[in-house]
């Protein structure tokens, strides 16, 4: 009689539960609260095992936080050449609120903790945000040279919209309440939208 056994998981399998049991345990319990013993139980791996895939807790961090940011900066790639239009910001405003919901402990780990490691600031800021402000300037000056914006600084526009884009995710942590219904979250990428194209200033 054959016996058939399952084959042990891949190094790249192996890798990506422990990224997998990080970002968990890091949201819930912060960095400094969990243990690599925490995160090999919770990955189902040896703490020597933990420790031949990355050098130290803190690697596991970054790796964690970077390849989270880099997801936020496909899910904007994504979002604007989506857009029906340069005026539906508003849609792309309602779907970030959408992911980023879905998404709570990934954003808890790369916000919070970014504020306490240098390192990691600075190599989220290099490898990620850098991008995020191009790809958002050249879509915004794009816009510009048809027409459809008026012409301002496109670095600054994309700034100032990153910024709008961010709180688009976090607002249902902060400007709105956490069990938002698909319709407060709508009316409120709206309001945010029509701010951004239209201003606040009361036309003549």
């Amino acid at each position: 009689m054959r016996v058939f056994n399952s084959s042990p998981p891949s190094e790249a399998q192996t890798r990506g539960r422990i990224l997998q049991a990080a970002r968990r345990l890091f949201a819930s319990q912060g960095f400094d609260g969990t243990t690599t013993r925490d995160l090999a139980q919770a990955a189902g791996v040896a703490e020597g095992t933990l420790f031949r895939h990355f050098p130290n807790k803190k690697a596991i961090l970054v790796e964690v936080a970077t390849a989270g940011w880099v997801e936020i900066l496909t899910d904007l790639l994504t979002e604007l050449s989506e857009m029906g239009s340069y005026k539906a910001v508003a849609q792309v405003m309602r779907r970030r609120m959408w992911n980023m919901q879905k998404s709570a402990d990934l954003m808890r780990v790369c916000f919070m903790e970014a504020q306490f490691h240098p390192d990691l600031r600075d190599r989220i800021q290099s490898e990620v945000i850098d991008k995020m402000t191009d790809v958002a300037e050249a879509f915004f000056q794009t816009a510009m040279d048809k027409g459809i914006y008026r012409q301002m600084d496109a670095k600054l526009v994309a700034k100032v919209f990153l910024g709008m884009f961010a709180i688009a995710g976090f607002s249902h942590n902060t400007l709105m309440e956490p069990d938002a219904s698909p319709q407060q979250m709508q009316q409120m990428a709206e309001g945010l939208a029509d701010i951004f194209l239209n201003g606040v200033l009361a036309k003549d």
